[in-house]
């Protein structure tokens, strides 16, 4: 059984009209940007870098929806982009523009009724954060309880089928000029999941989900939602204080070793243990206490996996630290990848080490030693380069969340400069693995929670 892939649409459904307007506001708000820094160019002047990437983020942030979950994902890696575009899209993970009282009051009349006010003992005007889908705002149960009450943004159904047709058109195009990956299957894991992310019954499914699997850990803490106070585009859930995770980065190392590593174990063992994971792991999504635990946040983007892929997630990991080729072809045909060359094993195998190399020493290290992240980039270009000059592949469409986790938790580890054994922690979790135990897990895990399932 897995979570299902389908979207039910609510009232606010995906229209031409709003696709239509959906275009329209992409085209006027990027497209300026764009033609100005094509002519700036052109005419060779030089950028305004930093009036440049606070246009780039008021545009992006403005816009809302999928364009600005894109922005989200290249902030959290480091030197992926200069630093001043770094700094200003980083405002778009718990920062984005809000929307006002006078949306705010018409959307929770639209969700909770006429008297809506009456259910709250107090319920803030201004919101506390807002995002790429919705914004939150703090309030109170009439007992008292601090609540976050997530609001979904208006018409984000049209938002998401135009700017995904539009993502289809742009990996076509790209396909025609570069064969080294094939982005279909990609598209459809991004239409899925950001389709469910609409879906804030499904999310508050999630959310118990994720109270149940790290339930034992004592260093992760996660909110619970109010059914009462919540519908298809509210959910309200218990309010939990911590700070930015930034904050950390003066701490001392062993303070910040701790947050990593209570990091980890939040998003690898609901992995290992049950075949779930968050797959938004940005800054926005979590806050550190004064003890160093963290508070896991957003539950929108989570992935179930088929119990037989993670087997293959630590087939590949063992096929490399035994260097055992025959293993780490049957981990990528588990996947479902075809057509497999000894030569295109071989690049495959190249990235595989790269990715798995904190895992395979038994020392404490950076999760990026040296010119970790300049080496990183030069792996994946060569990588590029084979798999063009090969003639490509086509990536399971599982891989999408399973490369953003990766890349975006490690991005963590290295914003922090942790120093951790990740070998002993990775073999902590996984020594008594057993893939039927997972999936038995995983069964009576989900249906726990009533995420909603598929045969």
């Amino acid at each position: 059984m897995a979570a299902k892939d389908n979207f039910k649409g609510n009232s606010e459904a995906n229209s031409l009209g709003g696709r239509v307007k959906r275009y329209a506001r992409v085209g006027g708000a990027v497209g300026g940007l764009a033609a100005r820094l094509a002519g700036a160019k052109y005419l060779g002047k030089s950028i305004d870098k930093d009036a440049h990437a606070r246009d780039l983020r008021d545009a992006l942030g403005g816009l809302k929806g999928p364009l600005m979950k894109v922005a989200q994902i290249m902030s959290t890696v480091p030197d992926m982009l200069p630093p001043e575009y770094v700094d200003q899209l980083a405002h778009l993970q718990s920062n984005a523009p809000a929307m006002g009282w006078l949306f705010v009051k018409r959307r929770m009349l639209a969700e909770l009724g006429p008297h809506w006010e009456k259910k709250f003992k107090n319920f803030e005007h201004d919101a506390a954060a807002a995002a790429s889908l919705g914004q939150v705002h703090r309030a109170e149960t009439l007992k008292g309880e601090a609540l976050a009450c997530k609001l979904q943004y208006p018409d984000m159904q049209s938002a998401v089928e135009a700017d995904l047709r539009q993502l289809k058109v742009i990996f076509a195009v790209y396909r025609r000029y570069d064969r080294a990956v094939d982005p279909r299957e990609i598209h459809n894991e991004v239409a899925a999941r950001l389709r469910e992310e609409l879906d804030y019954k499904r999310e508050a499914a999630h959310m118990r989900l994720y109270g149940n699997m790290l339930g034992g850990e004592g260093q992760v803490h996660v909110p619970k939602p109010f059914p009462s106070l919540s519908t298809d585009r509210l959910i309200s859930m218990t309010w939990l204080k911590g700070e930015n995770l930034l904050t950390l980065k003066n701490e001392a190392q062993k303070t910040r070793d701790k947050v990593a590593q209570n990091l980890f174990r939040a998003w690898y063992v609901p992995f290992y243990h049950y075949g779930v994971i968050h797959g938004d792991p940005h800054l926005g999504n979590y806050t550190v206490r004064p003890d160093g635990s963290i508070n896991l946040l957003d539950f929108g983007c989570i992935r179930v996996f088929n119990p037989s892929f993670v087997q293959g997630v630590l087939d590949l990991y063992h096929s490399i630290l035994r260097e055992d080729a025959e293993l780490a072809v049957h981990a990528y045909e588990t996947w479902g990848f075809t057509d497999l060359s000894n030569e295109i094993i071989d690049v495959l195998n190249m990235w595989a080490a790269f990715i798995y190399a904190p895992l395979l020493e038994d020392k404490k290290r950076r999760i990026q030693e040296g010119d970790g992240t300049m080496y990183g980039a030069k792996i994946a270009a060569k990588v590029h380069r084979e798999l063009h000059r090969l003639g490509g592949v086509k990536p399971p469409r599982e891989f999408v969340l399973m490369d953003r986790a990766a890349i975006g938790l490690g991005s963590v580890f290295t914003h922090l400069t942790a120093e951790v054994n990740w070998h002993r922690q990775f073999n902590n979790l996984i020594n008594d693995f057993d893939v039927n135990k997972l999936a038995k897990n995983q069964k009576s895990a989900l249906k726990k929670a009533k995420v909603p399932l598929i045969d």
